[in-house]
């Protein structure tokens, strides 16, 4: 059964968005300040990741509005190149692009909620959150749409609400500190980057939609751009927001760094209060991650119905279930896992890799394919693919040097995604589509 293609600008720009402003913008400062305690150089984190972000949108609105099909970069790399290169983008982004995040976003909910209600259990708020979410996903796509957009709404309302009561806080006193420049081209600054890598983390996320959106070719151009310049305009006014209101040494090392400034602008119960509406607005992450992963599942499926048939199973309603199950079974599973910084950076780096491959490939089909039909184009052609690799190149080769531990996790999730796919593609009649 084919999902209906009835999903319009309006909700993949909200599932971009919700993809993006999630765990990363309310936890990454703490680990970043630890390191880099100068102001304006955490604020050219922020803007180099807003910047490679918005590149490596716009490579994916080329891509897809010339590859109309879900799947991200399973389906672009398995055009691209070749079906065992995108077949391992697919279990990375099974894996590691939404389980993983899907379960580090959980965390931070059950994290931000305890702020507030002491009595809870973190990790049992956590568990609920995931369920709630995969119940409302396994309804139908309107009520998808509905509950995306609203508590993608409702966060961005929280958002703005902090920059503003921090601004009008009086200001921190800045923490002692070298010269912003000392800390560029650095290993902390690298890992850093991975932090701020890691929150804009999303702004491919309705190219795994392409199927169930009604004109693709349209709107995923204009949802990633959208998407992306929003939450790049969130992310550094919010960050100056943080820095603003509560002393680096305060922040560092702190995993619900929006609590701690609050706690400093509002008090004890103010800090309280705002956890409980930031744990309120994670809500939309987890559920774009339940939404957008699974359709990189079916689509495997489809494609490998020996091994993975069972994944392409949907309801009456067009949905994927067995996938949603999937994954959200995984997340649970990954919940146990503490490691809260370790999960993210080799997240990260799984993930940097194969966008790494995908924006390389624009180059590759420009050449290959250049008669291919190709509804949008990427602006500043071929600057904006190469800033893009420059800056992820940097990203992942001082990661490597200053995480071996994680760096080398994320090669073997890479390396273990090519085994599974050498196991399972003979005797596959794939669907090549």
């Amino acid at each position: 059964m084919t999902a209906p293609r009835t999903v319009g600008l309006a909700t993949c720009t909200a599932l971009v968005v919700a993809n993006m402003v999630g765990t990363g913008i309310f936890t990454s400062l703490g680990f970043q300040v630890g390191e880099i305690p100068s102001r304006p150089a955490i604020m050219v984190l922020w803007g180099l990741g807003g910047v490679l972000a918005l590149c490596g949108a716009l490579c994916y609105a080329e891509l897809s509005a010339a590859l109309p099909r879900s799947g991200g970069e399973y389906h672009f790399l398995g055009k691209i190149y070749h079906p065992a290169l995108g077949f391992m983008a697919g279990i990375v982004s099974i894996m590691v692009g939404f389980a993983a995040p899907m379960a580090l976003s959980a965390l931070a909910f059950g994290s931000y909620l305890h702020g507030l209600f002491p009595g809870v259990q973190p990790l049992a708020a956590s568990v609920a959150v995931v369920v709630l979410v995969t119940l409302v996903h396994l309804h139908d796509l309107r009520l998808s749409s509905v509950f995306q957009i609203f508590f993608t709404g409702l966060k961005i309302a929280l958002v703005l609400f902090l920059i503003a009561a921090f601004f009008n806080a009086p200001a921190s006193t800045p923490s002692a500190a070298a010269p912003w420049t000392d800390y560029m081209l650095t290993a902390p600054f690298a890992v850093s980057l991975m932090f701020t890598l890691y929150a804009y983390t999303g702004w491919n996320a309705a190219t795994y939609i392409l199927g169930e959106v009604r004109t693709p070719g349209r709107i995923i151009p204009l949802a990633l751009t959208a998407g992306t310049l929003a939450v790049m305009a969130l992310y550094l006014g919010l960050n100056a927001a943080f820095l603003h209101a509560a002393p680096a040494e305060a922040l560092a090392g702190q995993l619900n760094v929006a609590q701690v400034a609050a706690q400093a602008v509002f008090g004890q119960g103010g800090g309280r209060l705002v956890a409980g509406i930031i744990a309120l607005g994670l809500i939309s992450a987890i559920s774009a991650m339940a939404w957008a992963g699974p359709r990189v599942a079916m689509v495997i499926g489809e494609d490998y119905p020996r091994a993975f048939g069972w994944l392409r199973w949907r309801t009456a309603a067009g949905i994927p279930a067995a996938a949603v199950l999937g994954q959200s079974l995984l997340t649970l599973l990954l919940l146990l896992t503490s490691a809260f910084e370790q999960v993210l950076v080799y997240t990260q780096f799984s993930l940097l890799a194969c966008s790494f491959l995908t924006v390389s490939g624009v180059i590759v089909y420009r050449f290959t394919q250049p008669d291919l039909p190709r509804p949008f184009r990427v602006p500043f052609y071929p600057l904006t693919p190469l800033l893009f690799l420059a800056i992820s190149a940097f990203a992942i080769i001082y990661t490597a040097a200053a995480k071996p531990i994680e760096a080398l996790f994320g090669a073997l999730t890479l390396l273990g995604g090519l085994g599974v796919y050498a196991a399972v593609s003979k005797g596959e009649n794939r669907r090549g589509s």
